[in-house]
């Protein structure tokens, strides 16, 4: 059988000596290879696990089930969250109501790009809304998160360069691999025709497309939230609100 991954997930209740060394021996006598083992948010521990036999997996978590220190609270193939609350020993924030909304902070800048990184690289149609307020690190994070995905990034419309309104683009910028950027309030609000034809054109590509200010997006456009596959929120405190009313109107005065 192909060896396959498995994310592990458990609570310590007594946090005994040698109890991590037991938990290990178990595994090394059921021949499960430790991949990564980080701690995740107090005293939880998570591990990504790989075996090419999944009976092996299954006694794993009923002998688990047995050992009084400890609650096995996850024992799955590994989604991108669980691999990356192992390397960075924290879950990233999603909203309960709407899965598809991940929620970070300016001090979480590190988590953000690694998790954008690994979305990145998927291949195939994918729309991803960014919103927080200006200069809070949301096209700087695009950025980021397409170099660790060793993919070229392409502006449709930003205010990062100043003002940034594309009405065509060569072959090599339209090529499917790259990561286009579009800003939703320039793209809709100051967008002119050849410019919103170009933006169609881009959105029926099989490619990833990160629109930052996504409720003003859909406010303007003929697409909905249906059409996104993710939509992350970047704030610069966790209770800050992202209200677009205060600078909208400056959008508009400076292009």
């Amino acid at each position: 059988m192909e060896s396959k991954q498995w994310y592990m997930e458990y609570k310590i209740h007594k946090n005994r000596p040698g109890l991590l060394g037991d938990i290990a021996s178990m595994l090394g006598m059921l021949e499960v290879n430790i991949l990564t083992i980080n701690g995740v948010e107090g005293k939880t521990r998570g591990m990504l696990l790989e075996s090419d036999d999944d009976e092996k997996i299954r006694l794993l978590g009923e002998m688990l089930g047995k050992v009084n220190s400890i609650t096995v609270s996850a024992l799955r193939q590994p989604k991108l969250v669980d691999i990356l609350a192992v390397r960075h020993g924290r879950y990233i924030d999603r909203d309960s109501d709407d899965r598809k909304t991940f929620r970070f902070t300016r001090d979480e800048l590190g988590l953000l790009v690694d998790f954008l990184g690994e979305v990145f690289k998927r291949e195939g149609n994918q729309v991803i809304g960014l919103r927080g307020m200006p200069r809070v690190g949301k096209t700087e994070s695009i950025i980021a998160g397409s170099v660790c995905a060793m993919k070229r990034w392409t502006f449709v419309s930003s205010t990062l360069l100043r003002q940034t309104i594309r009405s065509q683009m060569s072959e090599d910028e339209l090529n499917p691999n790259n990561v286009f950027i579009i800003d939703g309030i320039v793209s809709t609000i100051r967008s002119s025709e050849r410019h919103y034809n170009l933006l169609q054109d881009i959105m029926s590509m099989p490619s990833t497309k990160v629109i930052e200010h996504p409720d003003i997006f859909v406010q303007e456009s003929e697409y909905g939230f249906n059409d996104f596959d993710i939509i992350i929120e970047l704030r610069n405190i966790p209770n800050e609100e992202i209200i677009y009313d205060t600078f909208t109107a400056s959008y508009t005065d400076e292009l």
